[in-house]
């Protein structure tokens, strides 16, 4: 009668074992199913940028405009291109330049963009033949020029680490006290205008 028992206890045992197996095997094609095509990419940064994927294609990175969600550190080079595609920057063709030394020097991807925004209409109206975009080293003694826009961005990224973030001005509103000390807080409101518009993808409607 002991060994009927424990026999069917294993039974029970097994048979439920099984049942939960199969519902949690079930239950986790479901969750997939349902994830974001990213997640089973395996993408993963420290946060998340929003981004359309024209096509559905998610592997094509040059088919992404801002929109659907796909992880930060995938996406930032692309939010980049579109933003200055968007205002038909000069910059377009820098775009990935842009993303590498913001990341070499540890700042956020947005800071070189937005302030070029706010200083030069992202280049648009910046002093003839400098290739500054960021009114730095601009004022009654003469303007700072560079040969070309791959020197002037490595120049200006170095300036702004060194000058600016490594001394904590890590805000719109700190930068400026030092930038353009003048300014009535406009200059502030405009460089977060241009980061929010790059970060929720605003740009993009």
């Amino acid at each position: 009668m002991n060994k009927l028992m424990r026999a069917l206890k294993r039974v029970f045992f097994l048979s439920g074992f099984l049942i939960f197996g199969v519902f949690f095997g079930f239950f986790e094609l479901v969750f997939l199913a349902k994830s974001p095509r990213q997640k089973i990419l395996g993408m993963t940064t420290e946060k998340t940028i929003k981004v359309l994927i024209s096509n559905g294609d998610v592997a094509d990175k040059n088919k992404m405009t801002v929109g659907t969600e796909i992880l930060g550190s995938d996406a930032r080079p692309i939010i980049i291109k579109k933003y200055l595609e968007k205002y038909k920057s000069p910059l377009v063709p820098y775009s990935d330049l842009i993303y590498q030394v913001s990341k070499d020097y540890g700042f956020e991807y947005y800071w070189i963009v937005a302030i070029a925004q706010q200083e030069s209409n992202l280049c648009k109206k910046a002093p003839e033949d400098s290739f500054n975009c960021w009114g730095y080293g601009i004022h009654k003694k003469g303007t700072l020029r560079f040969e070309n826009y791959e020197l002037a961005i490595r120049s200006y990224a170095e300036y702004l680490k060194r000058e600016y973030f490594d001394k904590g001005l890590n805000t719109p509103e700190l930068i400026m006290k030092k930038y353009c000390p003048n300014s009535n807080g406009s200059w502030a409101h405009g460089v977060q205008q241009f980061i929010d518009e790059m970060e929720n993808g605003s740009f993009n409607m």
